[in-house]
């Protein structure tokens, strides 16, 4: 198939993105797949990075000049389960109705995705001397780890780049600042005994209440540390337990007890001390407790998913250029965590920003306005433009 019946509109190529079912828990394969036979048709460079089980993949597309960093526009594949949404269309279907477009994924990323391949025509037409790099990743919506394969490459089979966008959903605000996010599981083992006769065993599910209380005085503690910078809500670091579960019935020690909990912590947090402070809480107390009538017990925690916060860098490279081609004049902050620390983390300058609002995100009929559509696509041919005189 030759380039020009290749060439595809933001909206075509979204409707192509989202027509793959690529919630977190299946393969993204046949995405990808399509993405490289798009690049190839256009003879775009690229690398495949695939994950450790073989069933999942990212890809690093680099448009320019090979030898050198450029700017990377980052988003990811992965989408949220539609499963119990009450949708009106067909999730995996782009439906275009009264100035939206519908679907999984429509805001929450692949809009962006969309606009970045799109655009590779273009890219290619700017004669670009600095290098714009599309990096597709997997995995964001439950680890964020997808993208870590390819960042590491980076400095070493690939160039570093200059600066990197990450496109989620932010109206096109330039945002430098996000918390991170910290997942656990802790299971507390204990042993079943009559509950009359509670030196014959341990409960599980006392002990972690326990913890949990001390993750509520942790938490209470953040609260009071709150935010020096002003620029976060909540402006604190958020301590939160979302499931718990254990124990077989009412008169009986519970032999296991498990919950899930997490924080979220503002960019200044040590992401250790939330951690080593439940940890000597467990030694120094929980422990004891769960023991004081025999070796009964043990006390596990489990980290799940460690996305890193994106730290304000005033006057980066990546901050400057894109308050240039979102024509803003000032930085902002969101409540969620995204990949750009990774990119932060790896030295690299990053901002986030993207068209369409989280507020539409995760939710049934999600969707993307037009008007952000073409905002983005704005944008990024003031990208083309820049990266071609630099």
């Amino acid at each position: 198939m030759s380039p020009d019946n290749q060439r595809l509109t933001p909206l075509d190529m979204l409707a192509k993105l989202v027509s793959f079912d690529t919630v977190s828990s299946k393969s993204n394969l046949p995405l990808i797949d399509f993405v490289e036979s798009y690049l190839e048709s256009w003879n775009v460079p690229y690398v495949r990075v695939p994950n450790e089980a073989g069933d999942k993949a990212a890809i690093y597309a680099t448009i320019g000049p090979q030898d050198r960093g450029g700017i990377v526009l980052s988003g990811h594949t992965d989408v949220v389960p539609v499963t119990g949404q009450a949708w009106t269309s067909d999730p995996f279907t782009l439906r275009v109705e009264n100035g939206r477009a519908y679907g999984r994924g429509a805001v929450d990323m692949k809009a962006f995705d969309a606009l970045a391949l799109a655009m590779v025509p273009e890219f290619q037409a700017a004669h670009l001397t600095t290098p714009i790099h599309i990096m597709l990743s997997y995995d964001e919506e439950t680890t964020c780890l997808g993208v870590v394969d390819t960042i590491r490459r980076l400095g070493h089979d690939l160039p570093v780049p200059k600066a990197a966008i990450v496109g989620e959903p932010t109206m096109l605000e330039v945002v430098d600042a996000h918390k991170s996010v910290v997942t656990f599981s802790t299971t507390v083992h204990g042993f079943e005994a009559h509950s009359s006769k509670p030196y014959l065993g341990a409960s599980a599910v006392m002990t972690a209440a326990e913890l949990i209380a001390e993750l509520n005085r942790i938490g209470d503690d953040m609260m009071e540390r709150g935010d020096s910078s002003g620029r976060f809500d909540p402006p604190y670091t958020t301590v939160h337990v979302g499931t718990i579960s254990g124990g077989t019935a009412r008169n009986i020690l519970s032999k296991t007890c498990t919950f899930h909990w997490e924080f979220r912590g503002l960019p200044s947090l040590d992401p250790q001390e939330i951690p080593d402070r439940l940890n000597r809480f467990v030694e120094e107390v929980a422990l004891k407790r769960l023991n004081r009538f025999g070796a009964f017990g043990r006390i596990e925690t489990v980290l799940h998913a460690d996305v890193p916060g994106l730290a304000p860098d005033p006057g980066s490279a990546a901050e400057v250029l894109a308050l240039r081609l979102a024509g803003k004049n000032h930085t902002q902050t969101v409540p969620f965590g995204t990949e750009a620390g990774h990119y932060q983390a790896a030295g690299i300058p990053t901002v986030v920003c993207g068209p369409g609002s989280i507020n539409q995100a995760h939710q049934p009929d999600e969707y993307i306005t037009l008007e952000q559509l073409e905002a983005g696509m704005a944008f990024m041919r003031r990208l083309a433009a820049t990266c071609a005189n630099s």
